[in-house]
Formats: structure tokens, C-alpha cells, sequence
């Protein structure tokens, strides 16, 4: 568990509607185009190919991800820890509860974008497997900046399972989550 001073360990949970607000309000610091309350409620309500989760400190809400899921591949939508809460291993968190989310519902290759000059980010999936697979100029249209298209492939093989488990083990104590 993450103890931030005197808060509450870190819990990875589902994302349910009660937890929008606190998401909206860290999509609001780290996101330049922010997702609506009301985009994050509708992808709630698909949750035949939609996965999110949120990590908390006690009932706050201190990071969240998403992916979308089809019927071979999955594609994160998003990533996002409370700036107040940057380097204590919340994001590697998330990352392997969603992955091993994919892998529990037979995903084999996941996909994302990142900006090109987010090296942190870029770091953080590069531990989970994902390499760059290419680039879409001008994704960021709105500050002129590319993504870095990243893909990780084969989560159902031993060996991903492994580096799964390395991860995990890497972050010194355990991983809690609730219901997911």
C-alpha cells in the first residue's frame, strides 16, 4: 500500500458515477483537451467494452485509467494521476490493473497514443511492455504536438505474465484493489 503522509493506502476500485467528480477535477490539471463529466458517464455506461478504474486514498479519488476494448485488441483511453501525487507508483498502479483486466478478458494486443514529449509516461508504458509503433503528426492539434503510437503484444503469454509480476513486485508491497 501507498501511504501519502497521513492518507489513507492507495486502492485501485472500479470507476463508478460517484467517483466523477474527483476524475473530472484531475482530467481538468492534466489533460490540455479535458473529457466532460458526461463523456466519462457514457463510457460508463458501455462497460461490455469499456474498463475503468480508479485509484483511491480513502473515498478520494488520487488517479484513474480506461480502456476500450474490442474483440482482439484494447486500446487505453486514459491515464491520469493528481499532480499532488506524481512518483508514488499510483500510475504503475492503474497500468497493471488495467492490463491484467485485458488479460482476464482475453486481450492479447493493447494499443495507446501519448505525446511525443512526454517521456514520464512514455517510461511508464515502456515497463509494461508497449513499444513504439508509430507516429500521428499533429494529434495534439490544439498544441501542435504528435503522438507516439505505443503497442504491447502477446499479455497472455508466460512471459508477460512474468513482467506483470515483476512490476508488481517492483513496487515493494502490495497491490490493493476492490473488485477489480
Amino acid at each position: 500500500m501507498i501511504a501519502v503522509s497521513t492518507e489513507a493506502p492507495v486502492v485501485i476500485a472500479p470507476m463508478r458515477r460517484r467517483h466523477l467528480r474527483g476524475v473530472v477535477q484531475i482530467e481538468q490539471q492534466t489533460n490540455h483537451r479535458p473529457w466532460s463529466h458526461g463523456l466519462f458517464a457514457g463510457e460508463l455506461r458501455m462497460p461490455s467494452s469499456r474498463f475503468y478504474v480508479v485509484a483511491l486514498s480513502g473515498s478520494v479519488v488520487v488517479g484513474f485509467g480506461g480502456v476500450m476494448l474490442t474483440t482482439a485488441e484494447a486500446h487505453v483511453t486514459n491515464v491520469a494521476v493528481d499532480p499532488a501525487h506524481h512518483r508514488q507508483g499510483i500510475g504503475t498502479r492503474l497500468m497493471a490493473v488495467l492490463m491484467r483486466g485485458c488479460i482476464e478478458r482475453d486481450i492479447d494486443d493493447v494499443t495507446l497514443e501519448v505525446r511525443v514529449s512526454n517521456r514520464g509516461a512514455q517510461e511508464l508504458y515502456r515497463g509494461f511492455g508497449f513499444a513504439p509503433g508509430g507516429i500521428r503528426p499533429n494529434y495534439y492539434a490544439d498544441i501542435g504536438e504528435d503522438a507516439l503510437i505505443m503497442w504491447a503484444h502477446d499479455l497472455r503469454s508466460a512471459s508477460y505474465g512474468q513482467r506483470l509480476d515483476a512490476l508488481i513486485t517492483g513496487l515493494g508491497d502490495e497491490l490493493r484493489t476492490d473488485g477489480c
